[in-house]
This record gives structure tokens, sequence and C-alpha cells, in this order.
């Protein structure tokens, strides 16, 4: 038997990343909220041009920004802006903050800047480094998790493999010793952990799929399971698995006090048999791709509107994954 994984709350780093639409953005807030009740010191960042954690875990808060805020004691949330990011670090290095925001806030810069690839990525995992290193006067670490909405799948595999390609280009100077601590960080498994996200559906599998396969080869990130989000319950008790087939061999006039017709129950019953068949079908090809352990996570039908909704995820995010047969 495989050893047991590591439990989520232990690790420093967890960067959540998938395809959009699949809730990671959720998973997140309710991985923060987990750690907060645990009397973890927590940080949620977000790096994204949005914000949409903090109104998970506090609807109605006003938005956090770089600086940051604590929503719950022991949970602070903060979204990464690259341009605050860079001008923090040349700030620090050159000594001459306001030259640094007076260059920054030139139009035709920042244009240069978006047009340039691959530093975006690395200032703002420079950050998560710098943020992962803080300590308090005492010496302990300021924040004891440190969890990361990063990109969807698409870019996100570009985020995490940017230390790479900047240290694979510059072999010597500042800016290498740079990549190379946050490289070093994103690698380290005993501080470190990608968590994927997916829908046990068709596409978001085969892009979990392919997403992990790349990361083994390029990027050497540390993944020990995948979530999948939105499973659908069984839609019948144990005893009534085919309860539409059941509803369909009835008289089609048969009255039913309140209900609609036999057809129309069994429609509905076929309807949501399909979709549980399809999203078991798909989740055991996930493990089956990955070769990796499930963590699944219920479907909320009101979806997640705020902390109540968050803490029906709270115990299965934190529960041991499952190897789940093909």
């Amino acid at each position: 038997m495989a050893e047991p994984v590591r439990p989520l709350l232990e690790r420093r780093l967890v960067i959540v990343t998938g395809k959009g639409g699949t809730g990671k953005t959720s998973v997140v807030a309710a991985l923060a909220l987990a750690a907060a009740q645990a009397g973890i010191r927590v940080l949620a960042l977000e790096v994204g041009r949005d914000e949409h954690v903090p109104r998970l875990i506090k609807p109605g808060t006003k938005p956090v920004g770089y600086a940051g805020r604590a929503l719950r004691p022991g949970l602070t949330v903060m979204r990464i802006d690259p341009f605050e990011a860079l001008a923090e670090y040349l700030g620090l290095q050159l000594g001459v903050r306001p030259v640094v925001d007076l260059v920054l806030r030139n139009r035709a810069f920042r244009q240069l800047m978006q047009a340039s690839p691959g530093w975006r990525e690395l200032i703002t995992l420079g950050k998560i480094w710098h943020l992962e290193q803080m300590t308090t006067p005492s010496g302990e670490p300021l924040y004891q998790l440190l969890i990361v909405d990063a990109p969807a799948t698409g870019h996100g595999l570009t985020f995490l493999d940017a230390p790479r390609v900047v240290g694979a280009t510059v072999r010597t100077g500042p800016l290498r010793k740079y990549a190379g601590w946050v490289e070093g960080m994103l690698t380290d498994s005993e501080r470190t952990l990608l968590l994927p996200v997916a829908l046990a559906e068709e596409l978001p599998a085969r892009e979990t799929a392919e997403l992990l396969l790349r990361v083994r080869r390029d990027v050497g990130v540390p993944i020990d399971r995948v979530v999948v989000n939105g499973v659908l319950a069984a839609p019948f008790p144990p005893a009534l698995e085919n309860l539409d087939e059941r509803l369909a061999r009835l008289p089609p006039d048969l009255r039913l006090a309140g209900l609609p017709p036999p057809s129309v129950l069994a429609a509905c019953g076929a309807h949501l048999r399909a979709r549980f068949e399809l999203n078991r079908h798909w989740a055991a090809e996930i493990a089956r791709m990955t070769a990796l352990p499930l963590v699944s996570l219920p479907y909320l039908t009101s979806g997640i509107r705020g902390p109540e909704d968050l803490a029906r995820l709270v115990a299965p995010l934190l529960a041991e994954p499952e190897a789940v047969a093909a």
C-alpha cells in the first residue's frame, strides 16, 4: 500500500491551479479558512487582476490590495500586483523608491514591460518567496502557510516555469541568484505543493493530465494529489440504483398525487443517473491519467456564496486522498 500523503496544512506553500471554472479560487478560500480555524497563521495570495477570495471569506468586504488585510484572526489576504512588487524590489535594491515610482508610472515604460515576457511571473513569485521568508521579531515565520491562487492551467505552467527559464538564460548576477532562490522554493518537496483542481469532465480532466505531465517533465514542482471539485452524489438510494428504469415501467396514465407523470420522473431520473455515471467515469480517468490519488469535493447546488458554503468543503478538502479505480 502507498504511504499516506502529508496533510495540506503541514506545508509552507500550496499553489492552487486548474482550468478556469473548476473552482480553484473556492479551494484557496476553503483551505485558508481551514488553516485559520486550526490556529495556523495563513496568507492567501491572488495574482490575477481581480480579487475574489476576500468576498468568499468575508462577503461585502473592501478590496485588500497589495498591502493585504486580515479578514479573520490569523487569516490575511492580499493581491500581488507585479508593478507594485517590481517597485518594491527596485526600491530596496537601488534605495531610490521615489525615482522608481516615477519611472514605473510612465505610460511608455509600462507598455514596454507589459510586452516583455516572463518578468511578471518572476517578480510575482519573487514576492511570494519574500513573504515566505518573513519572520516575526521572535524569529518564527510570519505566515506559517501561504496559499496561492495561481493562474489557470494554460498560463499556470508559464508562471511556474519562469524561474527556470530565467536561470537558464541569465548565467550570473543578482537576477540569476534571485531566480535560483525562487526555483529552489518551488521545487522543495518539504515546503511546497502544487494542488491542481479539476472537474470530473472530459476537457478539465485532459487539461489536468497535460499540466501534470509538463510540470513533472519541465518544472519539478511537487504534486501528490488532485482535487476533483463538484463531484455529484449518487442520485438514488443503494437499494434503488435503477429507480429511473422502475419509473419508466409504470403505466403511463398512472396518477401520482402532486407529482408529474411517471414518464417525466423517469426521464429526470435517467438524466441524473447519466450525469452521475459520466462524473464517476472522468474521476477515474483523472486518477488513471495522473497516477495520483484524488480529493473529492461535493457538488453544492447553491454554489459558493460565503464562509458557510466554504465550511462544507473543509472536511473533504483535508481528508486523506483516495486512490480511484479506473
